[in-house]
């Protein structure tokens, strides 16, 4: 069994000084004489005692730790969002905190709170609050949005652009009913491509049947599924490629072809996207980039760098991926 670690007590009564004098020494070291400042820290050299993130913050004002706040941890669309942000924190010397609030608005504001006083600011990936308290906590922690913009500020993800491309796709092979599977009632994105959606079936004189709202799971798709199957629709486009998945098992489950009977499309192009069978078309999103862009933004703000409390706004393009999951329209 190895050996406690060093305390500040430790390293007090190393030095012949009270915990409080040892604290200010290496924390404050302008607040007492040089020479007991340099006994303390001698002293912590040597029994390897190092000046945790509360000490660091009496010093600085920082923790030198930033929290990426992710609805659901499981869902690889965070992935690459994880990488980007690590990458950039790691780059900049900063920790990084994972947070999963699983979907719940409660557990996002309850986050929220801790890290205000644990964490130097937080990116949001997809929050549930509503704007009212986004706006509300911009101003008491430094916070940068990503694909759901604050006070006109975040990292947006074109993905109603990318919806638009999968319908004109679908239209562009005879399909004139096409379903909507759509995402949580608190994502925004969701209702962006909802609004899209409309605009552009109106243009391309196409039908758009919305449903749901649907959990963005995978085990969420059979009820997806079947909803498109009855609403007549020859093509379907899911909320992510999570939900699209699912879909796509209870399509085989049902003995409906695809394509051939109904084409499915998801969003986000994860990993796994092109390993279905059928491989599934979908919007592929530049998730690493950002996630690098919203880091940068937030350490932006941080070093006051930039005015506002959530730094600037970007949106980042979208593409469509064609695979084997689309095709032409079948009569229904």
């Amino acid at each position: 069994m190895t050996d406690k670690p060093p305390t500040l007590r430790d390293v007090a009564a190393a030095s012949g000084v009270a915990i409080s004098t040892a604290s200010r020494a290496l924390s404050r070291p302008g607040r007492i004489n040089e020479e007991t400042a340099v006994r303390v820290r001698e002293a912590a050299a040597a029994l390897g005692y190092t000046v945790g993130a509360s000490g660091r913050a009496l010093s600085s004002g920082k923790t030198g730790t930033v929290a990426l706040v992710v609805p659901d941890v499981t869902n690889p669309f965070f992935f690459g969002i994880v990488r980007g942000t690590q990458a950039a924190l790691r780059a900049a010397g900063y920790a990084h905190v994972l947070v999963d609030t699983e979907e719940s608005v409660q557990a996002e504001e309850r986050a929220l709170r801790m890290l205000r006083t644990s964490a130097d600011g937080a990116v949001l990936a997809a929050p549930r609050l509503g704007d009212e308290w986004l706006v509300a906590w911009s101003s008491a922690l430094p916070l940068v949005t990503l694909n759901r913009p604050v006070n006109g500020a975040g990292v947006v993800i074109d993905t109603p652009g990318g919806a638009v491309q999968a319908l004109e796709h679908l239209a562009s092979l005879g399909h004139r009913r096409i379903a909507y599977a759509g995402g949580p009632r608190t994502s925004w994105s969701d209702s962006r491509r909802r609004t899209a959606l409309r605009a552009a079936a109106r243009r391309l004189r196409v039908e758009v049947v919305v449903l749901g709202h649907y959990a963005p799971q995978r085990e969420a798709g059979a009820a997806a599924a079947d909803a498109a199957w009855q609403s007549d629709a020859t093509g379907v486009l899911a909320f992510n490629d999570l939900l699209a998945f699912g879909m796509l098992e209870r399509f085989t489950a049902r003995g409906v072809d695809v394509p051939g009977q109904m084409s499915v499309v998801g969003c986000d192009d994860v990993f796994g996207a092109d390993l279905v069978r059928p491989a599934l078309t979908t919007v592929a999103a530049p998730l690493e980039r950002a996630g690098h862009r919203a880091a940068d933004l937030l350490l932006a703000t941080i070093d006051r760098r930039v005015p506002g409390p959530a730094g600037d706004y970007e949106e980042l393009p979208t593409h469509l991926v064609v695979r084997d999951s689309t095709g032409p329209a079948a009569p229904r």
